[in-house]
């Protein structure tokens, strides 16, 4: 079962999937896609005694499907972090998903809390995988700055920063992270994991709100990853550093431990990416299980 937490995935072992076995009956895999508030939610991942976002999943699929084969997540989020593009396949019964499958998302509205929702389902080939097939994952992270601090509306999902905070300087200082590197200044290493990832988008803009907000886009994100990215920044952008720093992080070689992990309930997972096609599926996979070294 999915015992850690982080905010993606693709560290080239396959020991996460989650998998319930149901028996020789014909499955059919679905791709569904997950919505949820995390803020009353202990993270993603099923923990013993914790009220998590996979477990109400879980529930609401067994009440309708019976035991479920394989469910595995795109990415594991950590406690308070919300999603609207989260991604999950899922074996079950093929005799209950023909006849549920016009009325999947009604009768899991009745059946799921209303702080998370299965938002789409599909069948697909079974050599699809959540977790291994993506191309990247893209998150948000909104920043208010403001002097009365966050809008009461937006509590939930947005960081109240102290100080004014230069967008522009934090956005150049971020070019500079762009690209495959290895990002243990900023992760919480994990024993046999890789920190090497693919960085393909890091921008700071304002909304119509004067809220600051990321847009963070990489192949995979280790554990902690983007908020240590968002703290790092935010700490440019308030001038307690320069713009310099920010790249000297990445020729640590090590945690950086003057790097501040930003509190997760600001972050939220906006889409997950896959081919459409699915001979694409296992080339991918194949490359996302790969321990990553630089240049490979």
């Amino acid at each position: 079962m999915d015992k850690s937490v982080d905010e993606g995935a693709g560290e080239g072992t396959g020991e996460d999937v989650d998998e319930r076995v149901d028996g020789a009956r014909p499955t059919t895999r679905l791709r569904l896609g997950v919505a949820y508030d995390g803020a009353d939610f202990s993270g993603w991942a099923l923990q013993p005694g914790l009220r998590t976002v996979a477990a109400e999943v879980i529930r609401g699929l067994e009440l309708l499907f019976g035991e479920l084969r394989d469910f595995t997540v795109a990415g594991r989020t950590d406690a308070g972090v919300h999603a609207t593009g989260q991604v999950v396949h899922v074996d079950v019964p093929t005799a209950k998903w023909e006849d549920l499958r016009e009325r999947l998302l009604w009768r899991l509205r009745g059946i799921l809390p209303p702080d998370v929702r299965v938002t789409a389902a599909e069948a697909v080939d079974p050599s699809f995988n959540a977790r291994f097939a993506a191309h990247w994952r893209r998150y948000r992270y909104r920043v208010a700055d403001a002097t009365y601090g966050v809008n009461p509306l937006r509590r939930l999902d947005t960081l109240a920063h102290p100080r004014p905070l230069d967008v522009e300087r934090m956005h150049a200082a971020c070019q500079r992270l762009l690209g495959e590197h290895d990002f243990v200044g900023f992760c919480k290493q994990r024993e046999g994991a890789t920190t090497i990832r693919e960085l393909q988008q890091y921008d700071w803009t304002r909304d119509e709100d004067g809220v600051a907000v990321a847009t963070v886009r990489a192949d995979a994100f280790c554990h902690s990853m983007v908020r240590s990215l968002v703290g790092a920044a935010l700490a440019v952008g308030d001038g307690r550093r320069d713009e310099d720093w920010l790249a000297s992080i990445l020729q640590l070689g090590e945690r950086a431990n003057d790097v501040h992990v930003v509190g997760p309930h600001g972050l939220t997972l906006l889409e997950v990416d896959y081919s459409e096609d699915s001979e694409d599926w296992k080339t991918r996979i194949d490359l996302t299980r790969r321990v990553r070294t630089l240049g490979n």
